[in-house]
């Protein structure tokens, strides 16, 4: 059975020079683009962007109603809170109420 042949930095040079000539050669002999298709293809680009900034922009908007009907109910609830609650009338005649009541009841004893 052979040994394992350690390569030298000027093998390992070569061989990666060979590689990057081999890489080269390869890009070289692709035919070059066409134009209209280079054309068709930024076109297409262009539809898929505009596309998808389409839909990004009506997320958004979804998002907003969203929010601004949040803010709404939470307004009305806000509203319908400070309409069930007592105004300074209304306190001010309930705690006389009570002061009477337990008057009232201090002058039975």
């Amino acid at each position: 059975m052979a040994g394992y042949k350690d390569l030298d930095f000027n093998e390992r040079r070569a061989a990666s020079q060979k590689a990057r000539e081999t890489a080269l050669a390869k890009l070289k002999a692709r035919p070059p683009v066409d134009p209209e298709e280079l054309a068709r293809r930024v076109a297409a680009r262009e539809a898929r962007e505009a596309a998808q900034a389409a839909k990004r922009q009506a997320a958004k908007d979804v998002r907003a109603a969203e929010i601004a009907e949040a803010e709404r109910a939470r307004a009305e609830r806000e509203a319908a809170a400070a309409a069930a609650q007592p105004t300074e009338a209304e306190r001010k005649a309930a705690r006389d109420a009570r002061y009477a009541a337990r008057k009232k009841n201090k002058a039975k004893r």
